[in-house]
């Protein structure tokens, strides 16, 4: 309580009139200025990492408040909503104010950065919350940014080094539906563990290898983490918009065709450890569950690893139908999902 009642402290104090009009209404209601992100080192500025984390703190203060019954619940929940509506309304008068339709790093400089930008989708859970304009500004961060990185990539942009909290982007483009983009920017970002047997990543990869230059830590264990996350991602994540438990969404058809197939056990989740295997079956991919989990109370969304709109699924033998996230509904366990191309 102590935690969340001094974030809005610190919120309060750009929820003053000069706050309201002009220049500094992108300021409005947000966290003052800091240098949290290292990015804005030689200057403080108002980071949308900090916000975005703080955000993440006061739904966090409410879940607690409410699994022990505390009074302050509601409480909490108005400091997290109004704080929401603060955010979204300062990135919306940025955006304006700036002359860009990407989200952007900080309110004073409307700046580029889809690597602090991907925690709002991943640990922080807005996706399905955002106002539209808002939501579309994301979309298009991450299709800057994809283009950005397939020039990189193919060099047709120069470039010297980058930092591997790049890796966070991953799982951002797989909760956003993105699979095969996820993966082309993972076998790249593999590219830069040095020394490749080390299976870990510097801070800072440089294009040239023999480049006598800062590195940072290495290995670099936030990096590391990452990679985890995203890699995780792949596998399963909670959508915590709807509730929900989505499987698979970042599982190419390739690795289901290569026997044995895919595996998870006891991968840990806000519903309990999760267990199910995926095996190719003459073309098409049988998705088996194992009980052991509660049903989220959206369900658990399965998807298909095909790269094309399957012709047919059946759950636990009864025709079914894709959803408009593209996966396939489960509301019990155990449960075996079957796509056919």
């Amino acid at each position: 309580m102590r935690a969340a009642l001094y974030i809005d402290s610190l919120r309060q104090q750009r929820r003053k009139p000069e706050f309201q009009s002009g220049d500094k209404r992108a300021f409005y209601g947000i966290l003052p200025p800091s240098i949290s992100h290292e990015g804005y080192s030689a200057k403080p500025m108002h980071s949308y990492w900090d916000d975005f984390f703080a955000l993440r703190g006061l739904k966090d203060a409410v879940e607690l408040a409410h699994a022990l019954s505390r009074p302050e619940e509601p409480q909490l929940m108005s400091l997290r909503d109004e704080f929401r509506r603060d955010l979204y309304a300062s990135i919306q008068f940025a955006m304006a104010q700036h002359r860009i339709d990407f989200i952007p790093g900080a309110a004073d400089l409307g700046d580029f950065d889809a690597t602090s930008t991907t925690i709002a989708v991943t640990p922080v859970a807005e996706l399905g919350r955002m106002p539209d304009s808002v939501a579309h500004a994301l979309d298009r961060t991450f299709d800057r940014y994809w283009s950005e990185f397939v020039a990189r990539r193919d060099g047709t942009k120069p470039w010297e080094s980058y930092t591997p909290y790049e890796l966070r982007a991953v799982g951002t483009l797989v909760r956003l539906g993105k699979r095969d983009r996820a993966h082309e920017l993972l076998d790249w970002f593999f590219k830069g563990q040095r020394p490749s047997e080390w299976y870990q990543w510097a801070e800072v990869v440089w294009r040239d290898p023999a480049t006598p230059k800062f590195i940072g830590d290495m290995p670099h264990t936030w990096v590391g983490s990452d990679y985890i996350r995203s890699l995780l991602d792949m596998f399963a994540y909670e959508r915590e918009a709807d509730s929900s438990l989505v499987i698979g969404a970042g599982i190419p058809e390739a690795w289901v065709m290569e026997k044995p197939g895919v595996t998870v056990r006891r991968l840990s989740t806000h519903y309990g450890p999760l267990s199910y295997t995926v095996r190719n079956e003459n073309g098409r991919a049988r998705v088996s569950m194992s009980a052991g989990l509660t049903i989220p109370p959206g369900g658990i969304i399965v998807h298909s690893p095909f790269a094309k709109p399957v012709g047919e699924v059946r759950v636990n033998g009864v025709p079914s139908a894709a959803g408009p996230s593209g996966g396939v509904l489960v509301r019990s366990l155990p449960a075996e999902v079957v796509f056919r191309p």
